[in-house]
């Protein structure tokens, strides 16, 4: 079975840091586009950060300079190490996959292959 499955989020006070972790499984990872997601409060999915499968990686302008993205080596996981978080980096973060297509910060498709379910980062 296909599964995207995320851990490391949780409580932090403003300024802390959280390292989230989002396991692949079940198709072959290195084809795809890997992006995580945040979908605030209220607020539509947004691609934050993701690599592409030539291991080029791109995170949005909101968490420039205080989150980053990274994988492993044989890229069954990408990690998400973030850091300075403010209160409005609270949210549900997610993992998605796309083989043919590169979900652009800022943006969601529906479309995209594969998702996960999600862990909660709350800032406060």
């Amino acid at each position: 079975d296909v599964q995207l499955v995320e851990s490391g989020g949780g409580l932090v006070q403003p300024g802390g840091s959280l390292r989230l972790s989002c396991q692949a499984s079940g198709f072959k990872s290195s084809y795809y586009d890997m992006s995580c997601v945040r979908q605030a409060p209220g607020k539509e999915p947004e691609g934050i950060a993701g690599i592409d499968p030539d291991g080029a990686s791109r995170v949005a302008d909101s968490v420039k300079g205080r989150f980053t993205i990274s994988q492993d080596n044989g890229r069954n996981t990408i990690y998400l190490q973030m850091n300075s978080l403010k209160p409005e980096d609270t949210g549900l973060y997610f993992c998605a996959a796309d083989r043919g297509q590169i979900l652009k910060c800022g943006a969601w498709y529906y479309e995209l292959d594969y998702r996960g379910q999600g862990t909660q980062v709350t800032v406060s």
